[in-house]
């Protein structure tokens, strides 16, 4: 197939969103550079001097899905009043990103072909991590943590991930349909984080 005239920067563009596309379609073992390539309709070389290998295309389409998680998570959280409800909202915003992105979530979280030294996926990893770090606010993850802190803190990300996981690998269905018809995956989410989860980083 030959290469289409892509403008400078838009062949990097257009390979990330056919490697999102054949993520979500195929699962990480149907990505290939190469398809990625002929997915965006480029020449097979083409690729390398954007990404070098399949780790680094893989590695920055990480990237794009962490930016794109810590803004879903920052859009769920914005007008709460308090810590608590910081954190719950970002936590909404964890699940529903995952469910609604599960081949991207499970690169992000799973991929073991990821180069987490590179800085564009160690940056954008470091700021979503960070929304959650802060209470769900859109400032700087406080810079020490107590252990009581980093406890709670560690079982509310646990809490979140794991449901994440759970409805991405279709387990909790034998759960939900037991519920009464008005109790949500929402309301799941609050009860599992708890009142009083968002202020783990600023109580004494």
């Amino acid at each position: 197939m030959a290469e289409r005239p892509y403008h400078h920067g838009s062949l990097r563009q257009a390979m990330l969103e056919a490697a999102e596309r054949i993520l979500e379609r195929d699962g990480p073992a149907g990505l290939t550079l190469r398809g990625a390539a002929r997915e965006a309709g480029a020449s097979h070389a083409a690729p390398k001097n954007h990404f070098g290998d399949l780790s680094g295309l893989l590695s920055e389409l990480a990237a794009v899905g962490f930016g794109r998680f810590r803004e879903a998570m920052l859009a769920e959280a914005e007008g709460a009043a308090t810590p608590a409800e910081r954190m719950r909202a970002a936590g909404r915003g964890y699940v529903r990103f995952a469910r609604a992105n599960p081949g991207l979530f499970l690169l992000m979280f799973r991929g073991d072909r990821l180069d987490m030294q590179r800085p564009a996926l160690r940056n954008a990893a470091d700021e979503a991590i960070a929304v959650l770090a802060g209470g769900g606010g859109n400032g700087p993850a406080p810079a020490g943590l107590t252990l009581d802190q980093a406890a709670r803190m560690t079982g509310a990300w646990a809490g979140v991930h794991g449901l994440a996981m759970l409805l991405i690998d279709g387990r909790l269905e034998a759960i939900l349909k037991r519920l009464p018809e008005d109790i949500t995956e929402d309301d799941l989410l609050a009860r599992l984080l708890g009142p009083g989860t968002g202020a783990a980083l600023t109580d004494p």
